[in-house]
């Protein structure tokens, strides 16, 4: 199965730091309280240490449909993580591979993640870094991929496209289209509708995702708190540093489990805000500002739906 995976991505032509603590008190998104710190600044800080697009592009997504592979598990649980992965997915209107489908999410299950990452990495260097423009995050980040330890670490490719079309649209090193005999083959072209400084036709979908799970740093979690984890982090483009630990998140789950059972209403809300999203217009901000508008919404609908659940003062 690595191998379909990796052939798959050819063909498509520092020290460890401890983690952060958990606050003690992580706050849920219905419980917010517009008062003193406003929640638009809550929710811009939460996007903002979430979100990780490629360097210099817009936050990518999947486009239509995913296939979810598990290595290395037993079957009853790698069918469970691949169904509840796939149901996440289904839920924010993609569509999900039959079994027997070639997969794009990849899990791979191990007791020593660093050493596969490595081998990876050395091995199908290019199935990590294809050399297209904002393909990736970088050489950087592919070191800590390999170096940091951690339960769960990804790695996703990205690719820009044009949304009319669905054409590729960076050059990509061996890939060509025509005779292949000139400059011109090897470089998209693009046609524009209607130039403009303000929208883009260019969009950034996720082409494959690659996650590893180190079986002895999961243990203390629940098979639904991995599967919603490796849902989050193989559906978005998630910062592996990033410090979520004032908010409710799954994201949360390996340094306080009994946050939560599965992804919350901040989780929830930052997919739907992604999954929405128009994307047709030019810069990352954006991308955040469309996010962060669906989390503003998720919130006020919970807040409506709790007071509507309180009780009637007595007379």
């Amino acid at each position: 199965m690595i191998e379909l995976f990796l052939a798959g991505a050819l063909l498509l032509s520092p020290p460890q730091t401890p983690a952060p603590a958990v606050s003690q008190d992580p706050v849920q998104l219905e419980d917010v309280l517009v008062s003193g710190r406003s929640l638009d600044s809550l929710i811009r800080d939460f996007v903002g240490e979430v979100a990780e697009p490629n360097r210099n592009r817009g936050l990518a997504r999947w486009n239509d449909r995913i296939c979810v592979g598990v290595a290395n598990l037993e079957g009853e649980i790698a069918r469970y993580l691949s169904d509840r992965i796939s149901t996440v997915a289904t839920d924010l209107g993609l569509s999900a591979g039959a079994p027997g489908c070639t997969p794009n999410v990849l899990v791979i299950a191990t007791a020593d993640a660093g050493d596969l990452a490595r081998k990876l990495t050395e091995e199908r260097r290019r199935a990590f870094r294809m050399g297209g423009a904002g393909m990736d995050r970088g050489g950087a980040a592919l070191r800590d991929f390999v170096e940091t330890d951690r339960p769960v670490r990804w790695w996703q490719m990205a690719i820009p496209v044009d949304s009319e079309t669905g054409d590729i649209a960076v050059r990509i090193p061996g890939v060509c289209t025509g005779a292949c005999v000139g400059a011109a083959d090897y470089a998209p072209q693009i046609a524009v509708a209607s130039a403009s400084r303000l929208t883009t036709q260019i969009v950034d979908n996720l082409t494959r995702a690659i996650v590893i799970v180190d079986v002895d740093q999961v243990s203390g979690v629940s098979v639904l708190q991995l599967a919603d984890y490796i849902a989050m982090v193989s559906l978005a483009q998630i910062d592996p540093n990033a410090d979520t630990s004032s908010y409710a998140s799954i994201l949360n789950v390996f340094d306080a489990p009994e946050i939560s059972d599965s992804l919350t209403d901040w989780d929830k809300a930052y997919l739907d805000g992604l999954y929405s999203a128009e994307r047709n217009h030019v810069g990352e901000r954006a991308d955040t500002n469309e996010i962060a508008g669906s989390i503003r919404r998720s919130h006020d609908r919970l807040r409506e739906e709790d007071e509507a659940e309180e009780p009637a003062p007595a007379e």
